[in-house]
């Protein structure tokens, strides 16, 4: 029978944005919280119990969920495929760190995105394809709107990554790009949102940012490729050359900020960015094709 998944997160938001003592549980703490979280899920939906459930108990950056390739569930699925006891029921299955404290590389979070107000959990439930199938369908439609964690679990996190938690539910990853989108779009984001998420879910799709003032950017292959322009040749590109470029310093320079912004966001997705010199006279759409 064919195998498949639901990738999931278990999201904790931080009171006062304040960072947990611990990056990731021990081997027992990451057990207990697994079989919590198993538990939640099986209030929630029937046929959970059914399913492998597998844990990561280590917390990340939400967009580090949300990269090509869903790379940081694949690890999980990795890790699940070596696991023992293959064949024989049900498991729930939690990966911490080592006896001696070190975090595998597996769990490892970015050191770049430290600091956010909502760290996530990554899980997978898997199962045959039959069996999972309408147990995910029953999780897409119900976590968004019910999915808090129980406050035995919430503890169990609390006490376990030494943190003050002021909510903790369940998302799947849908979800968490959902809630992304909204957050890019108050932030002045929606277009750059529009690259990552192509990324995800259409990653043999050809995307482009061109909307002037905006930097111009394509992303093809799971790559972006941003047109880097001097001064001359973005006075050139924006505005035709026409006016006083010099008097356009200021404005040439927050458009190298916003450069800089859209880069960042991107690389946090796990989207390498490549810069293309253009000079402003030839076809920029040309040179980043």
């Amino acid at each position: 029978m064919a195998e498949a998944v639901f990738r999931g997160v278990f999201a904790l938001e931080l009171a006062g944005g304040q960072a947990p003592g611990k990056a990731a549980l021990s081997q027992e703490a990451a057990g207990e919280l697994a079989v919590g979280i198993g538990r939640d899920l099986a209030r929630l939906v029937d046929g959970v119990a059914g399913l492998d459930l597998v844990l990561g108990a280590a917390h990340f950056d939400p967009a580090e969920a949300l990269r090509p390739g869903w790379s940081l569930h694949r690890r999980l699925e990795e890790l699940h495929a070596r696991a023992p006891g293959r064949n024989s029921g049900p498991r729930v299955v939690a990966f911490g760190a080592a006896a001696d404290g070190g975090i595998p590389m597996p769990l490892q979070a970015d050191p770049a995105l430290v600091g956010g107000g909502l760290r996530v959990l990554p899980f997978v439930l898997a199962g045959p394809a039959e069996v999972l199938g309408p147990v995910a369908e029953a999780l897409e439609e119900k976590l968004l709107a019910l999915g808090m964690a129980q406050p035995q679990t919430a503890l169990l996190a609390q006490d376990g990554f030494e943190a003050r938690i002021e909510h903790a539910r369940y998302f799947s990853v849908h979800d968490l790009a959902a809630m992304m989108a909204m957050q890019y779009d108050n932030q002045g984001l929606s277009a750059l949102w529009n690259l990552v998420e192509a990324a995800l879910l259409a990653p043999q799709a050809v995307e482009w940012l061109d909307a002037g003032p905006e930097p111009l950017l394509r992303l093809e292959g799971g790559e972006a490729r941003m047109a880097l322009f001097d001064p001359a040749g973005w006075c050139t590109h924006y505005h035709g050359g026409q006016g006083d470029c010099d008097r356009l310093q200021r404005a040439y320079e927050l458009f190298l900020a916003r450069q800089r912004q859209l880069a960042a966001v991107l690389e946090a997705h796990g989207i390498p960015v490549l810069y293309v010199h253009c000079d402003g006279q030839q076809d920029a759409r040309a040179l980043l094709s």
